[in-house]
């Protein structure tokens, strides 16, 4: 089972089992964790979900990219259906009315970001590696990331979307995306607390937590601020440009490597995210973002630069920000027909 889902005592554990692969999702994934949470939902003896992974060095690397990209070659209609289920796991999480511990542990990237960031609570350690690097192939990052990272403060998550940047866990502690920074020691201690007291899991938590490290991040934040001002990429590179700088010169150099289609649809998404009141609109608009781009060409070879072949040379169509123009932007957050259009349920 790629996933293991269970009830211990009053608590619905959810817990990650595919460690090859570091516990990437499937679309039978996160319809077994879709179908827990609909069971649990109203059982009085339910009181709290905590999701976690088995053993590996990463909570969750992401979603099954190969096998999008093997169908976005085709008709799509397998990442369509990946993306639904798995937008669908995300809202449920989002909108579920008992409390979520989340534990961060090792890598948490792409789809781990997706199911972690709607819990209550979200638990970072000193191995935590979190991540949405989806500009690098091509993609952008979904799973509510339009939600979450526009709202971060300034202009932290457009950085963080634009370059793929790894924050550890003191970093996403400082930033708001883990609620406690636990060492990594503590943590079948702290789960077996939680089992046994599901009332109590922030005091568990807060008793638990030590102090962090400083968060890097934190260093260059006027930089991020000045230079990723602008929602339009060329505004961003120019800036980078003109900045004399080696911070600002690292950023050119890790932003000339990603899809320029895939960061200018990252920046509109943010820019739209931000606006969004309601987290099932976000997921309707990734969803039709998503289901579009995974059937354009620059998805396709950046799976293959980075993730088949392992050249690390994709050639991006168009090479440059000034050839994806603002009508091809358009034409990928179009809404979808009704038929076609994600829903919660």
């Amino acid at each position: 089972m790629d996933v293991l889902t269970f009830s211990d005592g009053a608590v619905l554990r959810i817990r990650l089992n595919r460690p090859k692969a570091i516990h990437a999702l499937s679309t039978g994934m996160c319809a077994a964790m879709l179908d827990a949470l609909d069971a649990t939902e109203r059982d009085p003896a339910i009181e709290a979900v905590l999701i976690d992974h088995a053993e590996g060095r990463g909570f969750c690397a992401g979603g099954d990219i190969r096998m999008i990209a093997e169908s976005g070659a085709g008709d799509g209609s397998a990442a369509r259906a990946f993306f639904r289920v798995e937008y669908r796991l995300n809202h449920r999480l989002f909108t579920y009315p008992k409390p979520i511990v989340a534990f961060m542990d090792g890598i948490t990237m792409g789809g781990g970001v997706g199911i972690s960031q709607p819990a209550r609570f979200r638990v970072a350690t000193e191995n935590t590696k979190f991540a949405m690097p989806e500009t690098g192939i091509g993609l952008f990052p979904d799973v509510g990331g339009g939600w979450y990272l526009s709202r971060l403060p300034g202009r932290l998550g457009q950085y963080i979307a634009l370059t793929g940047y790894r924050l550890d866990g003191a970093e996403c502690l400082a930033l708001g995306l883990a609620t406690h920074f636990v060492a990594a020691a503590a943590l079948d201690g702290v789960k077996a607390a939680i089992t046994a007291t599901p009332q109590a899991i922030a005091s568990i938590l807060d008793d638990a937590s030590t102090t962090a490290p400083d968060a890097a991040i934190l260093a260059h934040r006027d930089e991020i601020d000045r230079l990723f001002a602008s929602n339009r990429l060329e505004d961003v590179l120019a800036a980078l440009e003109a900045d004399p700088g080696e911070w600002a010169a690292a950023q050119r150099a890790t932003l000339a490597s990603k899809s320029s289609q895939a960061m200018k649809v990252s920046l509109r998404l943010l820019a739209e995210g931000a606006g969004m009141t309601d987290f099932a609109d976000e997921m309707r608009q990734e969803y039709a973002v998503a289901a579009r781009v995974a059937q354009l060409p620059d998805f396709l070879e950046g799976v293959r630069a980075l993730i088949i072949d392992k050249d690390n040379a994709p050639r991006w169509k168009p090479a440059t920000p000034q050839g994806v123009t603002d009508a091809a932007v358009d034409a990928i957050f179009a809404p979808l027909p009704a038929h076609e259009a994600w829903t919660p349920q």
